[in-house]
């Protein structure tokens, strides 16, 4: 298109796309780039989205304002089920598509047997536009099926238009009619047509493959290799002249074409230095500097700015017109999937685009103390920017986690706060919210006396102690009679008690017990609430040990999701991590998905998703919820204790 002097690579680490140093440490995408440009007199831009599953909510946040999708994809089996996902976020989203066959020059069987292959990956049929032409076994160029003309490939250039091999013509009649045949199934002519042998205009064919992928009755296909630039240009004429516009992108999202200037926030960015940027589409009308805008969340912001972006470079202007795709400068009170609207008038919601649960997490902890505030903000700004990203307060264990998709999102996520935003932390498993509990009932008494000149400490209580069903926390009550225990300090044995379950004989928090104040006395001077607060802890103190106190821990309902030939591996997974399967069921609306629902120790899902990803050739997904407290005993539980107790002593 030549909106670039110069074409990078990736293994270079010099494109201008993926110029993140996150990115450029992974070898990969990690957050969405975009990138603008003209072809024969239309602009295009493109949002290049990371292909990881661990990224896949910005494809979603990105798909809503798009007209089409183009989904680059190898013929290799072993990328069927990623591609799989990412056809169905499509599928969902209504968005036409094309499938880009990547590396032809490299592939080593026939494109039928790759489509073959690739099918399962997609609801919606799949229409081979292009097949390659071979010599000694590598594809040196491609027959259009549509045009009805060959090309061979040159090396970071246009191919060249070449006449019809005399060995390929069967070969194309054959795959042309196979073509022809499927957008025959929604055109009566057609049909009629292939059934009388008439060769059908042209013009015909390329208004079926408009409509057709409009419509998503098909995906095309075509071929090519895109670091060579081969099969690139054939596709940026498809897009040019099959791909919907904003028009129907329009009519698919349910916005009016008249009304005010409305967009659509796809991407929120906090740079270092210029503040918040927010990728938008313009749906309607156009914007320029200075308008106020209003938000579907109703708070109001005025555009400060308008840039161009083409990767990590930014070119300013004054307005964005209707269809274009451009960076909007301190919209503070517009967020990622937001519509927004010039003028007073609060817009609609256009779309809700929910973000995943996590299913890996990190506890943070800053190295600098006074980076805890600058923390608060920057996790904030990262939140915002990607909402597939959780931040998760835990008083109960005096930790703050970052949860998110996976270990190289959170990992993407820490770099990106050092680099972005100058704030270092040292990350960690996060604690395991252990309990304890008893299996006996026991009673003691807590007699606290103290004498230091002037009024004393008196406070005498006998407490009993019994086990109660799981769940039902920590119950008090009292069977005082005659005034022993005068009823003005009765709460104050209570908050005692409470304050001493906060941390049992084993080390953790006791639950699920009832505590009754049986008898005690007090002294009519040197009684007070403290004193009957700290005669309760001793008693408490004194009373768990006795009560057969057992570890707690929180076990979670488990449901997996896995291709079918995954089933064996997962359940291996569960097993190995003290698992129990409860059931196995198809998944609905996925052919070739099983699920598995099984309880496992919320201790063994550390790196649950890593290992399942790794069985799945990175598909398998899980969703969890806590379920109860079991009990842990034997070598696990003393495991745990121990390393309570040097925690604490550390």
């Amino acid at each position: 298109m030549g909106a670039i002097d110069r074409q990078g690579k990736v293994a270079d680490r010099n494109t201008v796309g993926d110029a993140s140093p996150e990115a450029r440490a992974q070898g990969m995408s990690t957050e969405p780039n975009v990138a603008s440009g003209e072809f024969l007199g239309d602009r295009f831009t493109f949002v290049d989205c990371p292909g990881s599953v661990e990224f896949l909510h910005d494809m979603r946040t990105v798909l809503p304002a798009c007209d089409a999708a183009v989904v680059v994809c190898e013929a290799d089996d072993r990328k069927v089920p990623a591609l799989e996902l990412v056809m169905r976020e499509l599928e969902e989203a209504d968005v036409p598509r094309f499938l880009f066959l990547n590396k032809i020059d490299a592939a080593s069987r026939r494109v039928r047997e790759t489509l073959a292959s690739l099918q399962r990956a997609s609801r919606t049929p799949l229409l081979l536009r292009q097949i390659p032409i071979w010599k000694d076994g590598i594809a040196i160029g491609f027959i259009d099926l549509a045009l009805e003309r060959a090309f061979v490939y040159r090396e970071y250039a246009a191919s060249e238009v070449i006449d019809l091999p005399f060995s390929e013509i069967s070969r194309e009649k054959e795959a042309r009619f196979s073509m022809l045949e499927r957008l025959a199934d929604y055109d009566d002519q057609l049909m009629e047509d292939l059934v009388e042998e008439i060769e059908p205009p042209r013009d015909r064919v390329f208004d079926d493959l408009s409509r057709e992928l409009r419509d998503m009755h098909v995906v095309p296909v075509l071929i090519g290799s895109a670091e060579r630039g081969n099969g690139v240009t054939r596709l940026l004429k498809a897009l040019r002249h099959e791909a919907p516009r904003l028009a129907e992108t329009r009519a698919r999202l349910g916005v009016p074409a008249d009304g005010p200037p409305l967009a659509f926030a796809m991407k929120t960015n906090h740079t270092g230095q210029g503040g918040k940027l927010t990728l938008a589409r313009v749906l309607r009308g156009s914007m320029s500097e200075g308008d106020t805008v209003v938000s579907s969340r109703g708070g109001d912001a005025r555009i400060a700015g308008i840039v161009d972006l083409k990767g990590q470079s930014q070119n300013r202007r004054a307005t964005a017109g209707e269809g274009e795709t451009v960076a909007f400068a301190r919209l503070d009170n517009v967020a990622t999937s937001d519509a927004f609207a010039v003028g007073k008038d609060r817009p609609s919601v256009i779309v809700s685009v929910a973000p995943p649960d996590p299913v890996f997490s990190l506890a943070l902890a800053v190295r600098d103390r006074k980076d805890d505030v600058r923390l608060t903000a920057a996790l904030a700004k990262i939140a915002e920017e990607d909402p597939s990203l959780a931040l998760e307060q835990r008083p109960d264990l005096g930790e703050l986690r970052l949860c998110g998709q996976g270990e190289m999102h959170l990992r993407v996520a820490v770099a990106r706060l050092a680099s972005r935003f100058g704030v270092t932390v040292d990350v960690r498993k996060p604690q395991i919210a252990y309990r304890e509990t008893i299996r006996h009932a026991a009673q003691a008494r807590g007699r606290h006396k103290k004498q230091s000149g002037g009024h004393g400490q008196f406070g005498d209580v006998v407490l009993r102690v019994e086990p109660l069903p799981r769940g039902s926390g920590i119950v008090f009550t009292d069977t005082i009679t005659g005034g022993v225990v005068p009823k003005q300090y009765i709460p104050s044995v209570e908050i005692g008690v409470r304050e001493a379950a906060e941390r049992g004989p084993l080390g953790f928090p006791v639950v699920d017990v009832k505590v009754t104040l049986t008898d005690g006395s007090y002294h009519s001077v040197d009684s007070s609430d403290m004193a009957f607060r700290a005669a309760a802890k001793l008693a408490m103190a004194e009373m768990l040990p006795q009560a057969k106190p057992v570890l707690l821990e929180p076990m979670l309902a488990v449901e997996i999701a896995v291709p079918t030939e995954a089933m064996s591996k997962a359940t291996a997974i569960i097993s190995a991590r003290r698992g129990q399967i409860l059931g196995y069921d198809s998944r609905p609306g996925w052919l070739g998905w099983d699920l598995v629902n099984a309880l496992i120790p919320e201790a063994e899902m550390d790196d649950l998703i890593v290992e399942l990803r790794s069985a799945t050739a990175g598909v398998g997904s899980f969703s969890a919820r806590f379920d109860h407290l079991a009990e842990l005993s034997g070598k696990p539980a003393d495991q745990v204790v121990t390393a309570r107790a040097a925690a604490a002593s550390a």
